[in-house]
């Protein structure tokens, strides 16, 4: 019971996060010296149509009662029609959102399956050449900015050795596998078509790489933080004293205990890759979320813009409910009261 109620309070929570920021986002964009209609019609459009689709924007109304009525139609999942496709915003996000989780996601891969052995490698070598290494390695990941980090692997992997694509999602001369969830390496798996796998993938490794960079640096730096502070535990050295092997001190006793920060790092950088991908898919041409909303913010397409943001900031508080529930986890001392 006590869980449940966890929960429910954490969901009315991100509810009262989603209103103010519909809330600030909504007023700022109309605060702007600039005119949807106009910008949506050619240079060529007299003011009296402009000023009739204005109209049938609902523009010339009242910008408070603009807001209820497009919180109205929040509440039941209609984020409004974008000025700039004609389309409802709803299906743009369906269309171009999942190439942006993809590509977050193998980014998040690449920091945890980089990151955390990375920053135990450097724990258990404090002060020594691996621990350097690793060090600058993260020094690195914190001051090289993306859009240069990608333009140096293209430069390298695509224009030098050819190894990799310069970007896209999948190459041209393969079909696109049927579409189930958007993610193109998930859906090449449960259609069973491996060329489609292959090239999904081939593609999908630059831009990992340059997006998780960073996030990879900080786990890194994270974990070895973490793992040096629990290595000084009396458990830790009691597990040793009994002669345990070094790796089953390291992965049962220390590790474990090391990641509930870890996880912490981990989620919040998760959310902060899915919406601030836009340097990585300008660069690699990768048709996403962070394109879409450049360019609507561009077209001054508001319905567009104010999707894009309410999605953005729901990811947070969702991940961080996840991370709560994912510590009770691996710390049974922690509870959801």
């Amino acid at each position: 019971m006590r869980f449940v109620s966890y929960i429910a309070r954490r969901i009315i929570g991100i509810f009262g996060v989603l209103l103010g920021v519909s809330l600030i986002t909504f007023f700022i964009s109309h605060a702007l010296p600039a005119d949807p209609a106009a910008a949506a019609l050619s240079s060529h459009a007299s003011n009296e149509q402009v000023a009739q689709y204005r109209r049938d924007l609902g523009l010339d109304r009242p910008v408070v009662e603009q807001y209820v009525t497009y919180l109205g139609g929040l509440l039941r999942g209609d984020f409004g029609r974008s000025i700039r496709t004609q389309r409802p915003v709803i299906d743009d996000l369906r269309a171009f959102l999942p190439a942006t989780v993809e590509l977050s996601l193998g980014a998040l891969l690449v920091a945890v399956f980089l990151g955390i052995p990375l920053g135990v490698l450097s724990s258990l070598s404090r002060n020594r050449l691996p621990d350097h290494f690793v060090r600058l390695f993260s020094l690195l990941g914190g001051s090289v900015p993306i859009f240069f980090l990608g333009l140096l692997l293209i430069s390298v992997f695509y224009n030098q050795l050819g190894w990799f694509p310069a970007g896209g999602r999948i190459d041209t001369f393969v079909t696109p596998p049927p579409h189930v969830t958007g993610l193109f390496v998930l859906d090449s798996i449960l259609a069973g078509d491996m060329d489609a796998l292959k090239s999904s993938l081939h593609h999908l490794i630059l831009p990992s790489f340059t997006l998780g960079y960073y996030s990879t640096a900080v786990t890194a730096r994270m974990t070895r933080s973490s793992m040096l502070e629990v290595l000084g535990q009396d458990y830790v050295r009691t597990a040793r004293a009994k002669g345990l092997p070094q790796r089953i001190v390291v992965a049962r006793h220390a590790l474990r205990n090391a990641l509930v920060p870890i996880i912490t790092v981990v989620g919040i950088l998760f959310g902060s890759l899915l919406s601030g991908a836009v340097l990585t898919e300008t660069v690699f041409s990768w048709p996403g979320l962070g394109g879409y909303a450049t360019t609507s913010a561009t077209g001054v397409d508001f319905p567009a813009v104010m999707g894009v943001t309410v999605i953005a900031a729901m990811l947070f508080p969702v991940l961080s409910m996840l991370v709560d529930l994912l510590y009770t986890r691996l710390d049974p001392r922690i509870t959801t009261s």
